[in-house]
């Protein structure tokens, strides 16, 4: 399993950060971001090579699962 913020999100900021910078802004005075959206991956398949078992509300809470 995987917990940590959304690659998506994160390429989506970066184009802001890009866009502030190509219109003149020094990036020495842009604020630091941190990441606002985060997302849960749970890999079924090797949890079950594994042998654990994970609650069904486990799988219910995850935004992606890897069968």
């Amino acid at each position: 399993m995987s917990y940590g913020a959304s690659l998506l999100d994160n390429y989506r900021r970066a184009s802001i950060y890009a866009d502030r910078i190509l219109k003149g802004i020094k990036p020495s005075e842009l604020p630091v971001q941190v990441p606002v959206q985060f997302e849960l991956v749970v890999n079924a398949k090797t949890a079950k090579a594994l042998d654990l078992e994970l609650p069904s509300s486990f799988y219910w809470r995850a935004d992606e699962v890897i069968e």
